[in-house]
């Protein structure tokens, strides 16, 4: 099988590389080669590639930017997906898409199901809701997951950036009402390797018919985050104790709940952000680990300086 693996250098791109090669060939081009800011020339080059499965978790990611870039961030998150969708569909390739909590209003506390209303508060969550709409409009084999909070070890993320800023002040601000479930990228890899994993046949070969069945069982979208919920707050206290115990020199001592409207963005944030895991848990058999395992094992990553193997 050959594997379309775009956004190799992102968190959950690089989460999935080597996963991923345990079910065939990965072709992971780099972003100058399959360029999503130009989807018009994407299709010869998916002639080209000739994919058995696309795995899509690129993606234009700068909330706030997006504000300022809406045009690109449409191109990225909405034109591309839906073209690399329509070629998905006119070779019966199925494709993998990843999406984001932020299609949310973020009203209410109860976890938002797939089904749910969607109502996005940024340019960025506006264009991610187009990217799925795209791609499920298609009408091929497809696979919509929305994650949440992710982070890992390494790249531009909350957990890098906690871990930064607590060796540099004495005090730290961080929102207080805004809750989700932080995934790390490594997790999210994981489960999916896995749900592609699952369409074996008695060869141990993976059947790409068998996985466009699988993925229309769950009508296209499924959530997948972390088990459990916190806020920011609590994540970056949670980063803190973790580092602290890992024996990393810090110089934050204390660490302030604020809330939202006193931490003013470019771009508006879901306040809730949980995602309901009853599918993924239920029809996939696939559910993650809690966000605060996935923590420590990111941070033990962090003390060695190299990656775990996936």
């Amino acid at each position: 099988m050959r594997i379309l693996l775009t956004g190799a250098t992102g968190q959950v791109g690089s989460a999935l590389c080597r996963p991923l090669q345990s079910l065939g060939t990965v072709l992971n081009p780099r972003r100058y080669e399959f360029d999503l800011s130009h989807p018009d020339r994407l299709p010869p080059l998916l002639d080209s590639l000739a994919p058995d499965l696309i795995v899509n978790p690129a993606a234009y990611t700068s909330v706030d930017r997006a504000e300022d870039e809406a045009e690109l961030a449409f191109r990225v998150n909405a034109e591309a997906p839906k073209i690399m969708a329509r070629w998905a569909a006119t070779n019966g390739v199925p494709i993998v898409h990843f999406s984001t909590d932020y299609v949310f209003d973020g009203t209410g506390e109860k976890p938002w199901r797939e089904d749910d209303s969607t109502g996005p508060l940024s340019v960025y969550g506006a264009s991610k809701l187009a990217g799925e709409m795209g791609v499920r409009e298609m009408g091929g084999a497809h696979l919509v997951v929305r994650t949440s909070w992710v982070f890992s070890s390494t790249g531009i993320n909350f957990l890098n950036t906690i871990s930064r800023l607590a060796r540099e002040r004495a005090e730290l601000r961080v929102v207080s009402d805004q809750i989700g479930a932080p995934t790390s990228a490594r997790s999210i890899a994981s489960g999916i390797v896995s749900i592609i994993r699952m369409q074996r046949d008695t060869k141990a070969e993976l059947r790409t018919a068998e996985i466009a069945r699988r993925f229309g069982e769950v009508r296209g979208l499924l959530h997948m985050s972390s088990a459990g919920e916190t806020s920011w707050h609590g994540f970056a206290c949670a980063i803190v104790e973790g580092l602290r115990a890992h024996g990393t020199p810090l110089m934050v001592r204390s660490i302030v709940p604020i809330a939202t409207k006193d931490y003013p963005t470019q771009a508006r944030r879901p306040l809730n952000s949980r995602l309901d895991l009853t599918r993924l848990n239920q029809e996939f058999g696939q559910p993650l680990p809690s966000w605060q395992e996935n923590l420590t094992h990111e941070l033990d990553d962090m003390r060695v300086g190299t990656p775990r193997p996936s």
